[in-house]
């Protein structure tokens, strides 16, 4: 292996302590979260069901988009 896999490596696991961290002391706040304007749900009379989140699954697009731009700008 090389050095930059190492780096790579490194900064996804910061990058997953950081989102466990957050989904630890704030988990309680992001119900909006899989629920946003958008999200198709459709529930069926017999307790069968469909929920495809689609406009939070943009949304979580984006912010992902930006912290790699910004992680490559800062580190690259």
């Amino acid at each position: 292996m090389t050095p930059t896999v190492g780096k790579y490596i490194i900064l996804i696991g910061a990058a997953i302590l950081l989102v466990g961290v957050v989904v630890y002391f704030f988990g309680d706040k992001l119900n909006w979260l899989g629920r946003l304007p958008g999200d198709i749900r459709i529930e069926g009379k017999n307790g069968g069901g469909f929920y495809f989140p689609i406009v939070t699954c943009i949304v979580v697009s984006i912010v992902l988009n930006l912290l790699i731009v910004l992680i490559r700008k800062f580190f690259g």
